[in-house]
């Protein structure tokens, strides 16, 4: 099975990149962030056209939005809502394969943070921070029991030195900096996830997801960060075959400012 985590930063503007995803590389289930669309003017008949006729979404009009697309039936589709707010951030549900045995699938976008690293100038930092910390505590209570378990999303951290461009002068920049990390390896501990591209790519290799609109060429500045994480818990961790960042994505018409990461599992 290979699971595809986006944020497709619109899926109305760039319907037609994700059906060059699906034409490429063929995913089974696509997690998405950003889909910037309401419930009800979600592309469904389009979607249902490149093959995912199993849908469930949660949309904000204009920002936000999240979206977990499959080939095969989705059962307990939930929404999850943290720190008070009903912001199109976290979907899950489960996909049921043969003999009884389903997967449980969770697509995530985590706050961004805004500019200033300080939770007491920066309310945006706040909530960030904030939202961690409830994901992580949800997490390490729900994950206790459960099967196989996958997440994708835009989780806004890049945890590693080689998650960036620079260690050194990205430090004070949020999505990068100690705390954020801190937070984010809590959340990864709550459920025992293991972090599954770097499974296949090794941490001493560089490795983005995302590369800022302001460079006018971003492949030759190649200032990036790993904002981008495909997660599995322990039952699911023996499954896994392969992982990959679909970086020519970056290279397309009007682009997202983030590229497809893939795993593959044998299931």
């Amino acid at each position: 099975m290979r699971l595809v985590t986006w944020n497709i930063n619109s899926i109305r503007v760039r319907l037609d990149h994700l059906a060059r995803v699906v034409q490429e590389i063929n995913p089974h289930v696509l997690c998405l962030q950003e889909t910037k669309v309401t419930d009800g003017l979600f592309p469904r008949a389009e979607v249902e056209a490149l093959g995912f006729s199993h849908q469930h979404i949660y949309g904000i009009k204009g920002y936000n939005g999240v979206a977990i697309l499959s080939r095969l039936p989705l059962t307990e589709p939930a929404r999850h809502d943290w720190c008070g707010r009903q912001d199109g951030r976290h979907v899950s549900a489960y996909l049921e394969g043969g003999g009884g045995k389903r997967l449980e699938i969770h697509s995530l976008y985590i706050p961004a943070g805004g500019d200033v690293p300080d939770p007491e100038a920066n309310p945006k930092f706040a909530h960030k921070l904030e939202f961690l910390k409830q994901t992580m505590a949800w997490f390490r209570k729900h994950g206790r029991n459960s099967g196989p378990m996958i997440l994708g999303g835009d989780l806004n951290v890049a945890p590693l030195k080689t998650d960036v461009w620079s260690h050194k002068q990205l430090l004070g920049v949020v999505t990068h900096t100690p705390v954020e990390v801190a937070h984010l390896a809590r959340l990864q501990d709550s459920a025992s996830w293991t972090d599954a591209v770097r499974s296949f790519i090794p941490p001493e290799e560089r490795l983005y997801s995302w590369w800022s609109y302001r460079a006018r060429d971003w492949r030759k500045n190649n200032r990036g960060r790993r904002l981008d994480h495909i997660w599995v818990n322990e039952p699911l961790r023996g499954s896994l075959a392969g992982a990959q960042v679909m970086t020519s994505a970056r290279d397309w018409k009007r682009p997202s400012d983030h590229v497809p990461v893939v795993v593959d599992l044998k299931l």
